[in-house]
């Protein structure tokens, strides 16, 4: 007869081959890191930009060549633009955009929380979020105008609309995306309801509230130029605006530059902040 017993298959958990790696990492699985990546793709636009503007096949009035911007990036540092200088436009919209996020996180987050525990909540304020949340900033300018004036109380209104939506609807999403087996465990030890909140709802539904606060401050920067055309004298928005009036497509580029700039920042702000608070988003 023949022994089987000296047959016995031992199968243990095996570890992914270099392969396996490899088709993980493609898929966007693993700790390798894509700036690389993304320096050699903005390197490579700004060489199709440069190309492009240097052959001649676009007019530099619609397309000047990065060393214009660059030149006049540096007038604009020096001498300023439109009656005051580079810094105080910056300010101006920096002061704008931090006043309105502060607003709608003041606001947003606790009606979002609230939405997402309590059905009467939910019910009587999700109808007007849903009504004015797709509607574009343009689209209740006027009203803007016509209700508060034209200072700085409309600008930083307009923005908190545009930002409210989504902070608010992803706080109700990470309350509602909670799992009720750890809350009827945490129950089950004898927390009350403030602990429950506290250290399983809060902390459940923080990472999606660092991600509307991102999506957020994305659209505050989208609608800063619409802000910005209310009788304005200062800020990016204005400036862009103002040099679209003259033609001075450089002028223009160096403010779409400075934005983009200041929203990357504001970007890996909220990177940095999510990696300190929620540093176990995405390891499940």
């Amino acid at each position: 007869m023949t022994d089987f017993a000296q047959d016995k298959i031992i199968v243990r958990p095996s570890q992914p081959t270099a392969k396996k790696l490899v088709k993980m990492r493609s898929f966007g699985i693993g700790e390798k890191s894509t700036v690389g990546i993304s320096l050699i793709t903005g390197i490579a636009l700004l060489g199709i930009w440069w190309a492009i503007s240097k052959s001649g096949l676009v007019p530099h009035l619609f397309l000047p060549t990065p060393e214009e911007v660059v030149r006049q990036a540096t007038a604009v540092y020096n001498d300023g633009y439109a009656g005051a200088s580079l810094g105080e436009h910056i300010y101006a919209s920096l002061f704008r955009i931090l006043s309105a996020a502060l607003i709608a996180c003041s606001l947003g987050i606790p009606i979002g929380l609230a939405m997402g525990l309590n059905r009467w909540a939910k019910g009587v304020l999700d109808t007007p979020i849903e009504f004015y949340w797709p509607l574009p900033p343009l689209s209740y300018l006027p009203l803007m105008i016509i209700w508060l004036g034209i200072g700085e109380t409309s600008k930083i209104t307009l923005l908190v609309l545009a930002m409210f939506a989504p902070i608010c609807l992803s706080a109700q999403a990470g309350v509602r995306s909670l799992p009720i087996e750890r809350v009827s465990a945490a129950l089950s030890l004898g927390a009350n309801r403030w602990n429950v909140f506290a250290d399983i709802v809060l902390p459940s539904a923080l990472p999606e509230i660092l991600t509307g606060i991102r999506i957020a401050l994305g659209v505050g920067w989208g609608t800063l130029v619409a802000a910005e055309l209310i009788a304005s004298t200062r800020g990016i928005g204005y400036m862009i605006m103002s040099a679209s009036q003259f033609l001075a497509t450089d002028v223009v580029f160096v403010g779409i530059g400075i934005i983009a700039a200041c929203a990357f920042g504001f970007s890996l702000g909220m990177r940095v902040l999510e990696a300190k608070l929620v540093p176990w988003k995405g390891k499940s």
